[in-house]
């Protein structure tokens, strides 16, 4: 039995009521989403706002939900805005591509992703969390656990998706794919407008020499794994995608995907890991009682792993409520309609925020609360399909879902089962939310070995 006692772990300071809405143009609130939000929005299903000229509908409602990102998806695409300001990045890969080349890369793409396909990953998966941990010291040390989960879910991601190629486990690759990723999350004026390329700030030469960087080392990965002999889940990829379109196109979309998974792949598992071990180092007997369950699986198949970890599981399930990967969900109205009994027109904006939705008082008990037993197969059932969205919802869905579930029980189960985690006197980590909700300034543990 999962342990009753309350904790409420730390959360970024809230404002009291409705600020302006071109309050978040400008300072923390344009670099932290989460940072400011108004206490409100955690009572309300839905708000209308004005930015400028644009309505924006800050939407919370489960049902409304689901009308925007399942029912009614067609007519909420992705605004433009967001597609422009990822594309020099990830350039059209699925992350970014709309419409009939969406649904061919992730009719693709989705069966290296199948319960099937994952659990063979697993082995791998289980190999590289035993080597980390096998490499720590081993005597107490204070450690940065947001960059050891990085550096760990970079070598899953290149062990199982691409063939184990060392060219993406180089130690800079996580600095530049950390500038990278923030600067997606806080695009510069010039970037709105297609033109980032012209940004002559040191930090945008610094971002465009780390997109340079990647593509080039992706790139190379991607001649190598199209030859017929090469093996794998990116190797396959490629030849899928030379079978439907012209060789220049689909090496282009291998590389753009190849970005997509080794940059998004690995961030939100690495996420989830950093806020995981923090619910466990705050949580001394809750980490006793994981500790056991994930001892005793570990000596079983990694493939079987996660079916014999139920209540980590539900501390993954609870961990991504309360710290969600995905920060944000932006879509845009292609024509007028009725959302629920709100009226929506074309042209508004759609935001739906993760963060205010898992944290909703008319949604959860005692949101702020971390409470394991939301997630107990009872308590899931009678949960609404559209007030959790860890990795988003409807058909674009992130496709590496099971993946990353897998990946994390994994690597938690491994660092429980060898090391014990503290939390350091007054450390209380600050959600940073960007494309991902990171804890700003990493994840400072204390790490000790059992005995």
């Amino acid at each position: 039995m999962a342990t009753t006692a309350r904790f409420e772990p730390s959360h970024p300071p809230r404002a009291p009521g409705w600020v302006p809405s071109w309050r978040a143009l400008y300072g923390e609130r344009l670099r932290n989403v989460v940072h400011g939000v108004a206490e409100p929005a955690f009572d309300v299903l839905h708000k209308q706002r004005r930015v400028l000229n644009l309505r924006i509908h800050l939407v919370n409602s489960p049902d409304m939900i689901g009308h925007v990102l399942l029912d009614h998806q067609t007519n909420y695409p992705r605004p433009p805005i967001a597609r422009k300001v990822l594309r020099p990045f990830i350039g059209e890969g699925l992350l970014t591509a709309e419409g009939a080349a969406w649904k061919l890369q992730r009719r693709i793409v989705a069966g290296a992703f199948t319960p099937a396909a994952v659990g063979r990953l697993a082995g791998l998966m289980s190999d590289a969390a035993r080597a980390q941990v096998q490499r720590w010291p081993a005597r107490a040390v204070r450690m940065d656990l947001a960059l050891e989960a990085t550096r760990l879910t970079m070598k899953v991601i290149a062990a199982t998706l691409f063939a184990g190629d060392a060219r993406l486990t180089a130690p800079e690759a996580g600095a530049h794919i950390a500038r990278i990723i923030a600067a997606a999350g806080q695009p510069r004026p010039l970037a709105l407008f297609g033109l980032g390329h012209l940004d002559p700030s040191p930090s945008q030469i610094a971002v465009r020499h780390s997109a340079r960087w990647l593509r080039q080392r992706i790139g190379a990965l991607v001649d190598d794994q199209g030859q017929d002999t090469a093996a794998g889940f990116f190797a396959g990829l490629v030849r899928a995608l030379h079978a439907e379109y012209p060789r220049a196109e689909a090496d282009t979309l291998a590389l753009d995907n190849a970005l997509t998974f080794f940059v998004a792949g690995h961030e939100t598992t690495a996420t989830a890991l950093d806020w995981g071990a923090y619910l466990l180092a705050a949580q001394p007997a809750l980490q006793e009682q994981l500790r056991a369950e994930a001892v005793a699986a570990l000596t079983g198949s990694p493939a079987a792993l996660p079916d014999a970890v139920p209540l980590l599981r539900q501390f993954l399930d609870e961990t991504m409520r309360l710290y969600p990967p995905l920060a944000q969900i932006s879509r845009q109205a292609l024509a007028d309609d009725d959302m629920c009994g709100v009226r929506v027109r074309k042209g508004d904006l759609l935001a739906i925020y993760p963060w205010v939705v898992h944290r909703h008082r008319q949604l959860w008990h005692d949101p702020n609360a971390f409470d394991l037993t939301r997630f107990s197969p009872e308590n899931r059932a009678a949960q609404h399909r559209f007030q959790y969205l860890p990795f988003g919802a409807g058909p674009r869905i992130c496709v590496g879902l099971r993946f990353a579930q897998v990946e994390a029980l994994v690597i938690l189960a491994h660092w429980l089962a060898a090391r014990r985690f503290r939390l350091p006197e007054g450390f209380a980590p600050l959600p940073y939310g960007s494309i991902t909700l990171r804890p700003y300034g990493g994840m400072m543990l204390d790490v000790e070995p059992l005995g």
